[in-house]
């Protein structure tokens, strides 16, 4: 195959290991800045340029997009599509996941389980925005935040007013969910390729800090997950129409919540962690998927 990896820095850990897990395939890869192509919409033609020459040949792309380029990392996505290349991830199904309320919104629909969530952008009554899902201590969310960054624990209400406050101040859409305690700062980091969670690790926050995420500190481990923890994190993947994702669940008395389903998940922590070969499954997957389309097209 001819792949292309959508992704803005070639040098990145996840970017590389896709890039040598296909060639030592047998495929031909490309990395391509999504934010240097530029695209001819048009029905009879369609075609993306990048550095002055269309993108031609591609039998499938491997969508890396940050959350700081999801509007027009999509776009050339759904170029591609449009061309007939095959996707790892749809277009579709990522802009599900990066709309963090649709995605609890799809998610809550199919009776998934998951924390308490209030979602607002200029609420009339902060006290009532605040009981809706039981009080203080409670976590506020900005709905375009990622590793992380605008994510803030509020521990009284005082402070949940004064940071719904600030949010409301910058225009922004934001979540308020409850803060689950029970899970003693740790999640877990299933990932799912095709419908199996193929490695899962249980991700916990440094000390003073709430945010489980290996970016801010955190520390991993590989550890075992139930079959139910396994089917619900397949379960929010295939909700969202995600062939690969990485799903961050919490371990309650209540059964396993989902925190948030990541689209482009990373993969340094999780093969560091797991000793598991990510990269070569998505590859194997990549092309598993590509049969089909091909067989279907006879």
């Amino acid at each position: 195959m001819k792949i292309a990896i959508l992704s803005r820095n070639a040098q990145l850990y996840s970017t590389k290991r896709l890039v040598n897990a296909a060639r030592r395939r047998g495929h031909s890869v490309r990395v391509v800045d999504a934010l240097r192509c530029y695209m001819n919409v048009n029905p009879a033609a369609p075609d993306v340029h990048y550095r002055g020459r269309k993108l031609e040949g591609f039998d499938a792309v491997i969508p890396r997009i940050g959350a700081s380029i999801t509007y027009y990392g999509l776009a050339v996505l759904r170029q591609l599509e449009t061309m007939g290349v095959c996707a790892l991830n749809s277009s579709t199904a990522i802009a599900r996941s990066r709309d963090k309320l649709l995605a609890l919104q799809l998610l809550a629909q199919k009776g998934v389980g998951m924390p308490v969530t209030g979602f607002a952008h200029a609420p009339d009554d902060t006290r009532d925005l605040i009981n809706l899902v039981g009080g203080t201590p409670l976590v506020v969310k900005l709905t375009e935040g990622t590793q992380g960054v605008g994510v803030v624990l509020c521990e009284t209400d005082g402070a949940a007013t004064s940071v719904i406050e600030a949010f409301r101040g910058l225009d922004a859409y934001f979540l308020v969910q409850q803060f689950v305690k029970e899970a003693g700062g740790s999640d877990l980091r299933c990932f799912v390729i095709g419908g199996k969670v193929v490695a899962a690790m249980q991700r916990t926050a440094a000390p003073g800090e709430f945010r489980s995420n290996l970016h801010r500190g955190g520390k991993a481990q590989a550890v075992p997950i139930s079959a139910l923890e396994r089917r619900t994190a397949i379960r929010a993947a295939r909700i969202l129409g995600l062939n690969v994702a990485g799903v961050d669940l919490l371990r309650t008395a209540q059964g396993p919540m989902v925190l948030e389903v990541n689209s482009s998940p990373g993969l340094e922590g999780i093969e560091k962690t797991t000793g598991v070969n990510i990269a070569g499954a998505v590859i194997e997957f990549l092309e598993q998927q590509q049969a089909r389309r091909a067989r279907r097209s006879r």
